[in-house]
C-alpha cells in the first residue's frame, strides 16, 4: 500500500481494530496465511496480495467481498447500487493503491453505518484522505492506462461525498472522464457504466432544470409517493424489519410535505442526501436476510421509486444524484415481479404484489422515457462540447469547482473546534464530528450514514440486523424460491 510521509504518520490516529464475526475473522486468517483469495467466484483479477496489506485492511477488503459474494449467490446483486461492481473495483484496486484506499474507505463507511461505529468512521476518514490525495496525483498523469482507475476512484469517493461542493466537484470530474473515454469504450472495464452514464447522466450536463416545480405539482408528487408507501405498509404487515424502514421512508416524505422547497443547491443536497444514503446501504442490509427476499424487494422498490419521483423537486442536483443509481436496481426488481405474474396464475397474492408494484413500475417507465429524450437532446448538442484528450487532462481541467480534486492537507480532528473548523480532507466547513463533511446534520435525525452514529436512535432501539424474520409472507403473498 501507499507509504505515508513522516508528517502523515504523526497526524494519523492510532488505527482501531475492525471487528468481524468469528467466521469472517477465521476466513481472513486463512487468507492471510495461504494468500488464496476466499471468494474465487467473484473473479477478482489480479486478487489482492495479502503481504501488501495490514490485517485491518484485509478485514475491510473481506467485508465488501463477502457482501458481494453473498448477494451474488442469492441472485440479488443487481438489486443494489454497488455490490455487483465490487469485483471490478477490487481488481483495479489491486494495482492502484489510491483506488484500494477509496475501497477501504467505502468498506469502513458501510461498517460505520451498520454498526454505528466511531472506530470504523475513523478508518473511513483515514483511508478516504489518502484516496483523494492519490486521485489528485493520478489525474495529473491521466492516460488511457490509468483511466479506469481514475474513474473507479472517483466513483467510490462520489458515493461517499457528504456535501454539495465535494459531490458536485467529483461528479463534474467523472463526466469529464467519461467524455474522454468515449474514444476507447471497448478498452474499459466499465463499458456498461459508460453506456448507462450516457443515457442517464447526460441530463446533468445538458438538461439540468434550474427552476423549481410549481407548488401544486410538488404537492402532488409528494402525495402520490406517500400514498404508494402507505399501500406498501399495509401489504408488509407482520414484516417488522421492512415495516420499520418503510415507515422511515414515509416519515421522510411527510417531513418534505411540511417544509418549504429547498432553493439553493446545498439545501437541495441536504434534503435529498438522506434518501440517497438509504439507497446506498439499506438494500444490502435487507437483501442479506435470506428468509425475507420478497418483502425486501417490495420495500426497496418503494425507496428506489421515491428517489426517482422526487428528483424534479431538486432541480440543481440533476439525474446523476439519485436517478443513475436508483433506476437500474428498480428495473431489476420489476423484472422479477413481472416474471412472477407471467409464469403463474394471478392469485390474490400476486394481485397484491402487482398493486404494490404499480407505482414503482409507473415511475420507472416515465423516468426511462424521459432519460431517453434527454439523451437524444444531448446527442443533438454534442458539437457544442469539446472532448478532452488524455494529453490535456489535468487537475485544473477536472472537477475544479471545489478542493475535492486538489491536494488535500491530511489532518485529523477529534475534538470540538470553532464553527470555522474544516473537514479532514475536503477542506469545507464541518461540524465537530469527524467525517468528510457533515453539511446535512442540521436537517434532523433521519437515520442516515451521513449523520453521526449517535444521532441515529430508531424507535425502541431497533437495530438493522436485530429483527427476527417472519415465517410467513404478509398478506398471503406467494413464496417462490426468490421470495423466501
Amino acid at each position: 500500500m501507499e507509504n505515508l510521509s513522516d508528517s502523515d504518520l504523526q497526524s494519523s490516529p492510532e488505527q482501531p481494530v475492525v471487528a468481524l464475526t468469528p467466521t469472517s475473522e477465521n476466513l481472513v486468517d486463512i487468507w492471510q496465511a495461504t494468500g488464496s483469495f476466499p471468494y474465487p467466484d467473484l473473479q477478482v483479477f489480479p486478487p489482492p496480495s495479502t503481504h501488501e496489506y495490514s490485517k485491518n485492511e484485509l478485514r475491510l477488503i473481506h467485508h465488501l467481498s463477502s457482501l458481494s459474494n453473498d448477494l451474488r449467490r442469492n441472485g440479488s446483486s443487481k438489486l443494489t447500487v454497488f455490490t455487483q461492481q465490487i469485483p471490478k473495483f477490487l481488481s483495479i484496486a489491486s494495482s492502484y493503491p489510491f483506488v484500494m484506499h477509496a475501497l477501504l474507505s467505502f468498506s469502513a463507511n458501510h461498517l460505520a453505518w451498520t454498526h454505528r461505529s466511531n472506530e470504523a468512521r475513523t478508518l473511513h476518514i483515514h483511508h478516504g484522505s489518502i484516496a483523494l490525495r492519490g486521485l489528485h496525483e493520478a489525474i495529473g498523469s491521466f492516460s488511457r492506462e490509468n483511466a479506469d482507475a481514475v474513474l473507479a476512484g472517483s466513483v467510490l469517493m462520489l458515493w461517499q461525498a457528504t456535501d454539495w461542493r465535494s459531490w458536485s466537484s467529483l461528479r463534474a470530474g467523472i463526466q469529464s472522464i467519461l467524455n474522454t473515454m468515449r474514444s476507447w469504450p471497448h478498452e474499459s472495464n466499465f463499458a456498461e457504466y459508460l453506456v448507462e452514464g450516457d443515457i442517464i447522466a447526460n441530463s446533468y450536463r445538458t438538461h439540468r432544470r434550474r427552476s423549481s416545480v410549481p407548488f401544486s405539482e410538488r404537492s402532488a408528487i409528494l402525495q402520490q409517493a406517500a400514498q404508494a408507501v402507505q399501500r406498501a405498509q399495509m401489504a408488509l404487515a407482520g414484516q417488522d424489519c421492512e415495516l420499520h424502514w418503510i415507515s422511515q421512508l414515509l416519515t421522510y416524505i411527510q417531513r418534505l410535505q411540511g417544509m418549504p422547497p429547498a432553493q439553493s443547491a446545498p439545501d437541495q443536497f441536504s434534503q435529498f442526501y438522506h434518501l440517497r444514503k438509504w439507497l446506498m446501504w439499506l438494500p444490502v442490509a435487507l437483501l442479506q436476510r435470506t428468509q425475507s427476499q420478497g418483502p425486501a424487494m417490495l420495500t426497496l422498490a418503494q425507496f428506489y421509486a421515491t428517489a426517482l419521483a422526487l428528483e424534479p423537486l431538486f432541480p440543481d442536483l440533476g439525474s446523476s444524484f439519485c436517478g443513475a443509481i436508483a433506476l437500474p436496481p428498480l428495473e431489476a426488481i420489476i423484472g422479477v415481479t413481472d416474471s412472477m405474474q407471467t409464469e403463474q396464475v394471478m392469485s390474490p397474492a400476486l394481485l397484491e404484489i402487482a398493486t404494490v408494484m404499480q407505482y414503482p413500475q409507473q415511475v420507472a417507465l416515465q423516468y426511462r422515457t424521459r432519460a431517453a429524450q434527454f439523451q437524444h437532446m444531448a446527442t443533438a448538442q454534442d458539437h457544442h462540447f469539446t472532448t478532452m484528450s488524455p494529453e490535456t487532462m489535468g487537475p485544473a481541467s477536472i472537477g475544479n469547482m471545489s478542493p475535492a480534486f486538489a491536494p488535500p492537507a491530511l489532518h485529523y480532528s477529534t475534538s470540538q473546534s470553532s464553527s470555522a473548523a474544516q473537514s479532514p480532507f475536503l477542506e469545507v466547513p464541518s461540524s465537530a464530528q469527524p467525517g468528510f463533511s457533515w453539511g446535512t446534520q442540521a436537517w434532523g435525525a433521519v437515520p442516515s450514514p451521513g449523520l453521526p452514529a449517535q444521532n441515529y436512535q430508531p424507535q425502541d432501539e431497533q437495530q438493522m440486523y436485530g429483527y427476527l424474520p417472519s415465517s410467513n409472507f404478509a398478506g398471503g403473498f406467494v413464496s417462490p424460491s426468490i421470495w423466501v
